[in-house]
């Protein structure tokens, strides 16, 4: 692949000047500061990645947690691609973005979304601002026309719909090609090693970010790594296939009571191979990082890692999936490096949408005011770690029905049901009533989870995850009224915010 008639801007710049009446000299500095005094920015997105397959990572380790943060309460505000994808590249809630799923019909990637939300993403704001912007990968799960580049994005390799990791079609620039045995993930990789070439401590400070299809479905490994970590398997935690959960919400009740030990069994190889494919991903973080090292750019380029969403896998009984909102599928792994960040454990909560206004901070920019978001890159400096505030933020989902129902599951026929095969002994994924709006509460001395679901029941989760973390007994019908009444008045807050008053923190 070949960026030819990109690269063309950087030696234009200069013969551009001398036709303009401001001192050449003067310009020549002023483009000189600026191109030293602003940071790159890499940031690399992985799919359906929970909090505890960041294990087979060890180079990410040694090189980016290990030489940077490392940020412990770090969660998503929708358990689901589209919809969490949508609020990064944008800091806003799924209720300002209205990406409800990962569908067209949900807004996702639709014509409404290019024209009015692609303009509010963080790569507009870096483009404007004279960066050089470049992305490679998963976009969203709509494609929204293969002649389409999104906003923001002068260097395009955008995926063909969801994440697969042979036989997919890349947008090049607008240009649809096919790759038929190319592994996605090293060809990510490659790309990215190719933008890098042409970057020096001389040229347009760049914003690059990478999106492999690791570990999302179908977890195809590359073949170097098929055989590894034989012998790992889901932890048994508490809320690992337990038996029926009588206090959460309706679809967690829908039988069977526990998994089978046939589809225990298939949850543990998907396990082996999401390790297995995220190994091409420690591949690529290490080429990254290598690779600034060899030309000059280390120390000046923040690099971030982190996923869309978090994942279960036979916790709380459900197979494999996302969309609920416990921790298994919101918190997400965050591990950061760049100028001045030394090596450190943060507490203080973050949330996707505060990803797009952090970036920003990193590079210098302006943040808009309409981001529901806030910068966290201070904490990054802050000698105070274990002196936070205590943050309140949301975390929200559109359930959907009627899709994906086999006949050879009882509930055949039931249009407020998604995604139920015998494959998952008919456990099925979604449903048109596990749409909820929650309160999620970090700090210091707490840690609570206050959920609403939009059903017959508007039935409540609550959780105390101080002395309950793995969130197996819902406390909501023992709490005092005058505390599920605080939660709820902060919740209403939140569902109806947009910018700073979406902040909502308490000393």
């Amino acid at each position: 692949m070949s960026w030819d008639h990109h690269s063309r801007v950087e030696s234009t710049k200069i013969k551009k000047m001398a036709s303009l009446q401001i001192s050449p000299l003067l310009l020549l500095l002023s483009y000189l500061c600026f191109v030293v005094s602003k940071s790159n920015i890499v940031l690399i997105l992985s799919d359906d990645q929970d909090t505890l397959s960041f294990a087979p990572l060890t180079k990410t380790m040694k090189l980016v947690a290990s030489k940077g943060a490392t940020l412990k309460n770090s969660f998503v505000n929708t358990p689901l691609c589209c919809p969490s994808r949508s609020t990064l590249l944008t800091g806003l809630y799924q209720h300002n973005t209205g990406v409800l799923n990962n569908s067209i019909e949900g807004n996702c990637n639709s014509n409404k979304w290019q024209r009015r939300y692609e303009p509010l993403t963080f790569a507009q704001e870096f483009l404007t601002a004279g960066y050089k912007t470049f992305y490679a990968g998963k976009y969203l799960n709509q494609t929204g026309g293969l002649s389409h580049v999104p906003k923001g994005w002068q260097w395009w390799a955008g995926l063909k719909g969801n994440s697969r990791y042979y036989n997919y079609t890349l947008s090049i620039n607008g240009t649809a090609r096919h790759f038929p045995t190319s592994y996605l993930t090293d060809h990510i990789y490659e790309m990215a090693l190719e933008f890098l070439k042409g970057q020096s401590l001389q040229t347009t400070p760049f914003l690059m970010m990478l999106a492999p299809p690791a570990p999302h479905a179908p977890y195809i490994p590359s073949p170097k790594y098929a055989k590894l970590h034989l012998n790992t398997s889901v932890p048994r935690t508490p809320n690992f296939n337990p038996s029926m959960q009588k206090d959460k919400h309706w679809m967690m009740r829908l039988p069977p009571n526990q998994l089978p030990p046939s589809i225990v069994e298939q949850i543990d190889e998907y396990w082996r191979q999401r390790w297995r494919t995220l190994m091409s991903v420690d591949d690529m973080v290490a080429g990254i990082i290598h690779t600034l090292s060899n030309i000059g750019l280390s120390d000046n380029t923040f690099v971030l890692v982190t996923s869309d969403n978090g994942y279960h896998l036979g916790h709380y009984g459900l197979p494999w999936d996302k969309r609920q909102p416990y921790d298994t599928d919101i918190r997400v792994p965050l591990f950061i490096r760049g100028p001045g960040v030394k090596r450190q454990m943060l507490h203080n909560p973050v949330m996707t949408a505060d990803i797009a206004p952090t970036l920003l901070d990193m590079a210098g920019l302006s943040i808009p005011s309409h981001m529901d978001g806030t910068s966290f890159l201070q904490s990054l400096y802050s000698k105070q770690k274990k002196h936070y505030l205590t943050r309140s933020f949301l975390v929200e989902h559109t359930g959907e029905g009627g899709k994906s129902i086999s006949v050879a599951c009882p509930w055949f026929g039931d249009s407020g049901l998604s995604n139920c095969s015998p494959e998952s002994a008919c456990k099925c994924q979604d449903a048109r009533n596990n749409s909820y709006s929650c309160v999620r509460t970090v700090g210091p001395k707490l840690d609570s989870l206050l959920c609403k679901f939009n059903d017959r029941e508007h039935f409540l989760e609550a959780y105390n995850l101080v002395s309950d973390p793995y969130q197996m007994k819902n406390i909501a019908r023992q709490m005092k009224k005058k505390y599920i009444a605080r939660g709820l008045t902060i919740l209403r807050k939140l569902q109806s915010c947009l910018g700073s008053s979406c902040s909502i923190f308490n000393i």
